[in-house]
């Protein structure tokens, strides 16, 4: 007889999680190269356009040059109205008029800037001007939006997994050190050694049909075991569950014999895992104040980080900008002056906001909770009572 030659367990292993991977890293890479390339177009658009000198700019020029003569020649009587001469003349000044377009709209921050489109915060201090700008930036946005969610929803499904295992791991632990604390060495060896005893006296001997256990229910009595009517029933419906269960076919299996059944199960799986999305994030269940807690500390390390390079900043200025930054308030009061070098925590950010996303969720869910105990207090409250009667 031949034999197939099977593929060895390491390619075999590799393949599966590369298959489980698959989706995951197909999102990231999606909107990585939809970031790249929506940085090209607004640097291409917004960095070659033409500065036009417009007469609002002339006058602010003709202005600011009559200020200038009246500091030089030692007219000004009162230093504080020309104080309020220039802090009223500059109010009026375009920010556009001294910035020169192929500075700003470089590849880093036309990337900066696309950064702050599709994750909704849009700081403000950088926009595009012309008209074909921005038409793109309406048409960039709406795709980008929806893919950003996404990734986000297929991140949080991992987060949520890590959290919940994490917190359960935890609740098992607190509750082996809270029982070792709680049970004394003598009562738990007397409990055990009672226990193994038990374990060792039980002998399951499952039937093959139910006619026959109906048969044994009198033997069954004179045992020291006795079951409850529940797990007899789950006994027999798992034993009569495999008998009819039929055969299975063992040249199926073989998957390495037949390429194309392997092909189609492989990609089965991997629709499988795309039809999971955002399932275990409606499953997880933390408190909320562990969820705070873990914002607090993600935050707290990118403030202590921040202030390295953006020296206009102390940690208290850098935590208010990475809280505004991962909830996409984004309001552009705190200006960068590298954004290049906060645009390798891209990844930082991405996992931030889905970190602050599940915590609104929990919150979410625990309000519901809170209004239906309200609604149900209330409508509980103003029921009419019932009165009795005498007979």
């Amino acid at each position: 007889m031949a034999t197939t030659s099977q593929p060895p367990r390491g390619k075999t292993t590799c393949k599966k999680i590369f298959w489980a991977v698959f989706p995951h890293a197909c999102f990231i890479l999606s909107l990585v190269i939809y970031a790249f390339l929506g940085a090209l177009m607004f640097s291409h658009i917004e960095g070659s356009r033409e500065v036009n000198v417009s007469e609002d700019y002339r006058t602010f020029l003709q202005n600011l040059t009559y200020l200038a003569r009246k500091l030089s020649d030692n007219v000004t009587e009162n230093d504080e109205m020309f104080k309020d001469d220039i802090r009223e003349l500059f109010n009026t000044a375009d920010p556009l008029w001294f910035i020169n377009p192929e500075d700003k709209w470089s590849f880093f921050g036309s990337l900066f800037f696309c950064c702050t489109v599709f994750t909704t915060v849009g700081y403000g201090n950088t926009y595009p001007v012309t008209r074909v700008g921005k038409y793109l930036c309406m048409l960039y946005a709406l795709f980008g939006i929806p893919l950003m969610f996404l990734v986000l929803t297929d991140m949080g499904d991992i987060l949520a997994t890590v959290l919940s295992k994490s917190y359960n791991e935890f609740r098992k632990l607190q509750s082996k050190i809270l029982a070792s604390k709680l049970c004394s060495g003598s009562t738990c060896s007397k409990r055990n050694e009672l226990k193994s005893r038990a374990q060792s006296k039980i002998v399951i001997n499952e039937p093959l049909t139910i006619m026959e256990v109906l048969r044994s229910q009198s033997g069954m009595k004179q045992r020291p075991v006795k079951y409850r009517n529940v797990e007899l029933f789950e006994m027999l419906i798992a034993r009569e569950n495999e008998n009819t269960q039929p055969a299975r076919n063992k040249s199926m299996e073989r998957w390495s014999s037949c390429p194309e059944l392997a092909r189609e199960k492989t990609v089965s799986r991997v629709i499988k895992n795309f039809d999971k999305i955002g399932k275990e994030l409606e499953k997880l269940d933390v408190p909320i104040v562990l969820m705070v807690l873990v914002i607090f500390v993600y935050i707290s390390c990118a403030a202590a980080i921040l202030p390295n390079w953006e020296k206009n900043m102390d940690f208290q200025e850098a935590f208010y900008f990475c809280f505004i930054t991962l909830t996409t308030i984004g309001f552009g009061d705190t200006k960068l002056e590298h954004p290049k070098f906060f645009l390798f925590f891209s990844l930082y950010i991405i996992i931030g906001m889905e970190i602050v996303f599940i915590a609104f969720k929990l919150g979410q869910d625990r309000l519901i909770v809170l209004y239906k105990k309200v609604i149900s207090f209330c409508a509980e409250k103003n029921m009419p009572s019932k009165k009795i009667y005498p007979k």
